[in-house]
């Protein structure tokens, strides 16, 4: 059982500060990385940070873990936070996320999801999103598309 599932034993619904470390991982052709949870919504690979561990290793180990890619090079490119990333799941339990953004394009392996969290995971290009995408998401890739496709053209 991981932290967060240990905290919620102790405290039930109350709120929750998350850390979130996600990472856009982009391909040799500027496509963005995205990957498809249980709900069939897209969103950006990353997980949530256990005890002892810091943002990136968090971030390279869930990429592993979820996707089966090993991430290298991590840029941060934006931390957010606030009110506007509070969540009241279903069941009752509530958080904010604090969202760590990185972006890479040093990677090795290829995509495998895990089954559990991810059933899919694919490159697509920035303008042209799946429907399901995750809405929040879509307005960071649009607001870093200049910096995507500059990182790809320097790198």
């Amino acid at each position: 059982m991981g932290y967060i599932e240990n905290l919620r034993k102790e405290i039930g619904h109350q709120p929750l500060i998350l850390v979130r470390p996600s990472v856009a991982v982009i391909n040799k052709f500027g496509e963005i990385l995205l990957v498809q949870y249980q709900d069939r919504s897209w969103g950006i690979p990353g997980g949530l940070m256990e005890l002892g561990e810091s943002v990136e290793e968090c971030a390279k180990r869930e990429l592993k873990e979820e996707i089966g890619i090993e991430v290298k090079n991590l840029k941060l490119i934006n931390v957010v936070s606030g009110q506007q990333m509070y969540t009241k799941l279903r069941n009752g339990d509530e958080y904010y996320n604090v969202v760590i953004g990185y972006i890479c394009n040093d990677f090795e392996g290829e995509l495998n999801p895990d089954g559990i969290e991810v059933i899919d995971a694919r490159f697509f290009k920035i303008n042209e999103l799946p429907e399901e995408t995750n809405a929040f998401i879509k307005t960071q890739i649009h607001q870093y598309g200049n910096l995507i496709k500059s990182y790809v053209s320097n790198s």
